[in-house]
C-alpha cells in the first residue's frame, strides 16, 4: 500500500511539474508544436501526392506540398486582410447601425442615456481591451515567422533522424518497436488533420453558398473565419455560428426579401443567418463528423472537451487549436506501456486504444494487431 502510495504521488508531483513547464514555457513550446503540426500536414500531403501520382519522387511531391500549402496560407491571409479593408471601408455605417442597436438595448432595459460606440471603445475598458487584442495580434506575426523558420529546419533536420534512431536504439527488437510507436503517433496526427480539414471545408463551402443566398455582405471573409474556427473542438462551431449572426445583425444595408423595416428587419436577418449556419454546423457536426472522426480518432467526446479547456489554460488559442491532436498524441503514447495504458482506455472512446499490450509471460511490451476498428 506504502509502495502504491508512494508510485501516485509521483506521478502527481510529475504531472504537476510538466504542465508548469509547459505554461511557463508556452511562447517556445506552442510555436514549436504547431511548427510540428504544420510540418505533418505538408508531409502528410507530400505522400498522398506520390501515391496518386508515382512519376513525382519524393523530393518534387514534397515540393509541390509545400508551395500549395504556403499558397493557400497567403490566400487565407490575404482574404482576411481584404474583408477587414472592406469592413473598414463601410466603418461609419456599421457605427450607426451598432449605436441605432445599442439605443435600442438600452430603451428596452429602461435604461438612461445610451452610449455610442465611440464611447464604449475610448473608455479605459475599451482601450485595454484593444491594447490586449493588438498585442495578441503582434505577437502572433511574430510567431508565424518563427513557425515557418522551425517548419524549414524540421525539414532539414528530417534526414538525419533515421541514423539517430539508430544510435538511440541498438537492438532491433527495441528500434523496430519506437518506429512502430512513432508511426502510430504521425498516422493519427494526421488522419485528424486531414479529417478536419475536409469536414471544416465541406462545412465554410456550404456555409458560403448559404450567406450568398442570404445576402451577406462580405460572405467569403466570413466563410474564411468559419473554416478556422472549425479547427477549435466543440467551442469553435458555436462561435462559427454566431460569427455571421453579429456581422448581419449589424450589416447597414438589408436584403430586399427581409420582411420587416428599421431595425426589426436587422432581427430578422440575423435570425435567419443563425438558422442558416447553424443548420449545416448542426447537421455535419452530427452526422458526418461522428462517423469520420469517431471512426478515426477514438477520442471520447468528453475527453476532447476536458483536453479542450486544459490546453487551452496552458497554451492559450493555439493550445485550444492542438487541444485534440496533442490528446491523440498522448492517448497513443500511453497505450504503449502496461503501466499507463489505464490512461489510454480512459482516453478512448471505446475503451479500446491499440497500441502495445504487457505480454503475460514476461510482462515485456510487444507489438499487437490491436486497432480501433476492431
Amino acid at each position: 500500500m506504502t509502495v502504491r502510495s508512494g508510485v501516485v504521488g509521483i506521478w502527481i508531483i510529475a504531472t504537476g511539474v510538466l504542465i508548469a513547464l509547459l505554461y511557463l514555457g508556452r511562447s517556445i513550446f506552442a510555436p514549436f508544436a504547431l511548427a510540428v503540426f504544420l510540418f505533418l500536414t505538408m508531409e502528410g500531403f507530400a505522400r498522398v501526392i506520390r501515391e496518386q501520382l508515382p512519376v513525382f519522387g519524393r523530393y518534387i511531391s514534397r515540393l509541390i506540398a509545400i508551395l500549395i500549402v504556403l499558397l493557400g496560407f497567403g490566400l487565407f491571409v490575404g482574404l482576411m486582410a481584404q474583408g477587414i479593408a472592406q469592413f473598414g471601408g463601410q466603418a461609419s455605417d456599421y457605427e450607426a447601425k451598432i449605436n441605432g442597436l445599442i439605443a435600442d438595448g438600452y430603451g428596452l432595459l429602461k435604461m438612461e442615456r445610451a452610449p455610442t460606440l465611440t464611447e464604449i471603445i475610448f473608455n479605459d475598458t475599451g482601450q485595454r481591451f484593444f491594447a490586449t487584442i493588438a498585442n495578441a495580434t503582434g505577437d502572433l506575426s511574430a510567431d508565424l515567422v518563427v513557425i515557418l523558420i522551425y517548419v524549414a529546419f524540421l525539414f532539414l533536420a528530417q534526414s538525419a533522424w533515421a541514423p539517430k534512431l539508430d544510435r538511440l536504439f541498438p537492438v532491433t527488437e527495441q528500434r523496430e518497436q519506437v518506429r512502430k510507436v512513432g508511426e502510430a503517433a504521425r498516422r493519427g496526427i494526421e488522419i485528424y488533420l486531414w479529417t478536419q480539414t475536409v469536414i471544416s471545408a465541406l462545412i465554410t463551402g456550404l456555409t458560403y453558398v448559404t450567406l450568398l443566398a442570404l445576402g451577406v455582405e462580405n460572405a467569403l471573409f466570413l466563410s474564411g473565419l468559419i473554416f478556422v474556427l472549425n479547427y477549435i473542438p466543440t467551442i469553435g462551431s458555436i462561435v462559427a455560428a454566431f460569427v455571421p449572426t453579429l456581422f448581419a445583425l449589424v450589416q447597414p444595408d438589408m436584403p430586399a426579401w427581409v420582411p420587416g423595416s428599421g431595425d426589426n428587419a436587422s432581427y430578422f436577418f440575423a435570425l435567419f443567418v443563425f438558422l442558416g449556419v447553424s443548420f449545416w454546423q448542426f447537421m455535419i457536426g452530427n452526422f458526418v463528423q461522428p462517423r469520420i472522426m469517431g471512426e478515426t480518432l477514438n477520442l471520447s467526446a468528453l475527453v476532447v472537451l476536458l483536453s479542450l479547456a486544459i490546453w487551452g489554460v496552458i497554451w492559450g488559442i493555439p493550445g485550444m487549436f492542438l487541444s485534440a491532436p496533442l490528446t491523440v498524441l498522448l492517448m497513443v503514447l500511453f497505450s504503449q506501456s502496461s503501466s499507463t495504458r489505464w490512461i489510454a482506455i480512459l482516453l478512448s472512446a471505446d475503451g479500446n486504444p491499440g497500441g502495445l499490450v504487457a505480454n503475460p509471460a514476461n510482462d515485456d511490451l510487444v507489438i499487437t494487431a490491436e486497432t480501433s476498428e476492431e
